[in-house]
């Protein structure tokens, strides 16, 4: 039977004692943590280290403690432009999880963390046993492809600066930080603009009192009014990331 129960971090380690922060692997019964507690291998994820490339074959599935990994999109001319975040609260190469093996985007680690890392093979084999992590994963890529088709819309519709205040706020969600390590020129990126308009857009929330910036990274400083400057879209995947919260109880 599922109902809501809470799970507090550092009641689950891997193999080596890392202790584990990891939202999915903290929701799952504990007979299938126990399944994939052997396979739980540590890693450091430094920024701007990419895990994947459009189309090629899963290595393996990451479950991020903390961090904030970008799923991009490239173009042939070289331009790119960010479709979703992944942080604490879910995976990266959860495609795994519904049988593909090749990435469909490019996944970049944007701001520095840690967590932890299972071979596809045997995520493959292990999701044969664990129904658990089975639902959680298919359930994290259905959220996934809703917060990438309102991306889509977000980018094409709504003003730059409107987006970037819903870029940082799901970005703090994420890393638990008022201060976010970011350039213009890397958010220009995400944002699939220029850094100039990124630059104006920074200007004008900070005017209105939402954020500091200094070379290499923004800082929230009135978190109230950076969501009144945000668009709509930040409340809808806010709803969407609230499918996420069921808590499991451990068997």
């Amino acid at each position: 039977m599922i109902r809501n129960v809470t799970v507090q971090a550092g009641e689950r380690t891997n193999g080596i004692a890392k202790p584990v922060r990891n939202k999915i692997l903290l929701t799952i019964p504990t007979q299938e943590f126990r399944a994939i507690r052997p396979h739980l291998e540590y890693c450091s994820l430094p920024s701007r280290s990419t895990l994947y490339e459009p189309t090629e074959v899963f290595r393996y599935a990451y479950f991020l403690n903390s961090g904030l990994i970008s799923l991009i999109v490239p173009m042939e001319d070289g331009q790119t432009v960010e479709t979703g975040v992944v942080g604490n609260e879910g995976a990266a190469g959860v495609p795994i999880a519904v049988g593909l093996v090749r990435s469909p985007v490019r996944e970049i680690v944007q701001i520095s963390g840690d967590g932890f890392r299972v071979t596809a093979v045997a995520m493959f084999k292990l999701l044969k046993s664990t129904p658990q992590l089975q639902m959680m994963l298919s359930r994290y890529t259905a959220v996934q492809g809703m917060q990438i088709a309102q991306t889509v819309a977000c980018n094409r519709l709504h003003l730059i600066e409107m987006r970037l205040a819903r870029w940082l706020l799901m970005a703090q969600d994420r890393v638990d930080s008022a201060t976010i390590a970011m350039t213009h020129d890397f958010l220009a990126t995400m944002l699939g603009t220029s850094r100039p308009t990124v630059s104006t857009a920074a200007a004008i929330l900070q005017k209105n009192g939402a954020i500091d910036y200094v070379r290499g990274a923004v800082t929230i400083v009135n978190r109230r009014k950076l969501k009144s400057s945000a668009c709509e879209c930040y409340g809808v995947m806010q709803r969407f990331n609230s499918e996420l919260s069921l808590r499991v109880v451990p068997a």
